[in-house]
Formats: structure tokens, C-alpha cells, sequence
């Protein structure tokens, strides 16, 4: 039987030496530290993750403020928030997501408080244009004679998305383009599910008004 002290070597569960995870345990306690806790998420593991959530978040982002370089921006600011807290964040997409949405509503309001202090003068274009792909298919009824033109419909359907509040135009956004089950919806808007189906309906009520009114 090895001792207290020992330092016991063996084939490792991937079938390889076992000898690196208990240096690194016995070096970590002899320098006065904790064990490294082997569900601690690496930073090889966050580089993983970055590289497969970014440009599903930078999607989400871009439909949420209309501009791919500000979607972009907020994003990166989600993942170094993200970062400072890979040790302790347990289920990692959720908690991006809410952090986009979050950083999303911020832009939001800034731009608002921009443009009271602004009023006088139009809002400057950035020659992004918005996100319409999205928008196409989500089940909305036709646009009077303009039905033929798919892009007109969905130039329209994104106008008035940006004319929605933020919640609302966050839920359907999650719902109808980010896929996303009301359970998850309201974790990403901080809310209950039975707000995110109010939500949800009272956003789709003003789209169709926008609709019956083009038509």
C-alpha cells in the first residue's frame, strides 16, 4: 500500500500517465494552493468555445442593432466579460447570450439618449443597411401588391422591428430567428416565460399593423 506521501502513477482514464494531473496536483499543493478542480473549464476550452459561438452570437447581435460592425463590437465586449468569468459559469451559452442581449439594449438606450439630445438632425448612416435576410420567412401575411418583391417584405418587417421596444423586438427575434424556446428566452431577457409570450404577442400585433397599413 503506497504511503500518504506516495506519488502513485497509472494508465490515466484516456489510457495514457497519469503522472502530469498528479504533479500538477502535489506541485499546486506544495506551493501553498489548491488542487486544480478537473471540471474548471481551461482556456484551450474557451478559445473552443469562442471560435464555435461567435459568429452564431454576431448573427444574433447584428439582427438586434441593425449594424454588422456594432453587433461585431458588442459581442467582443460579451466574450471578455465572458472570460473574466469562465471559471465559475457552469452552463457558458446561456450565459453569452444574455450578456449579447444585455450589451444589445445598452447600444439601444445610448442611442436613444443620442438621438433626444439630437433631435433636430436625422441620424447618421452608417451604409450597413439592416438585416433582412432573417425576416423573409416568418410567417407574416403578404404585402398587398407588393407581395411579389420577398426583399420589399422584408425591408419593411425589419423597419418596423426597429421601431418595436427592445423586449419585444428581442423575443421575436429570439423566437422566430434564434429558434429558442420561451424556457431560454426569458433567461436571455431576465424574465418570466409567460412575459416572453406576451412579448412575443404584443410585437407581432404592431408588424401586422405595419403590414395591413402598407397594404
Amino acid at each position: 500500500m503506497a504511503g500518504r506521501g506516495a506519488v502513485v502513477t497509472g494508465p490515466g482514464l484516456d489510457g495514457g500517465s497519469a503522472d502530469a494531473s498528479v504533479t500538477e496536483t502535489t506541485g499546486a499543493l506544495a506551493r501553498g494552493g489548491q488542487a486544480p478542480d478537473p471540471e474548471t473549464p481551461s482556456p484551450l476550452a474557451f478559445d473552443r468555445f469562442y471560435e464555435s459561438s461567435y459568429p452564431a452570437m454576431v448573427r444574433l447581435a447584428r439582427v438586434l442593432v441593425d449594424s454588422p460592425q456594432t453587433a461585431e463590437d458588442l459581442v467582443q465586449d460579451a466574450f471578455v466579460r465572458m472570460h473574466g468569468r469562465w471559471g465559475v459559469v457552469r452552463d457558458p451559452v446561456p450565459y453569452l447570450r444574455r450578456c449579447v442581449v444585455n450589451a444589445c439594449r445598452s447600444h439601444h438606450r445610448r442611442q436613444g439618449r443620442e438621438r433626444r439630445h439630437t433631435a433636430a438632425r436625422p441620424p447618421a448612416d452608417d451604409g450597413s443597411g439592416a438585416d433582412t435576410s432573417a425576416w423573409e420567412g416568418i410567417g407574416l401575411p403578404p404585402v398587398g401588391a407588393r407581395s411579389e418583391a420577398r426583399t420589399d417584405d422584408a425591408e419593411l418587417l425589419a423597419g418596423a422591428l426597429s421601431a418595436l421596444p427592445y423586449r419585444q423586438r428581442a423575443a421575436v427575434v429570439l423566437r422566430y430567428y434564434a429558434d429558442l424556446p420561451d424556457a431560454q428566452i426569458a433567461v436571455a431577457l431576465g424574465c418570466r416565460v409567460g412575459t416572453v409570450a406576451s412579448l412575443v404577442h404584443r410585437a407581432l400585433e404592431r408588424l401586422r399593423e405595419v403590414v395591413r397599413d402598407d397594404g
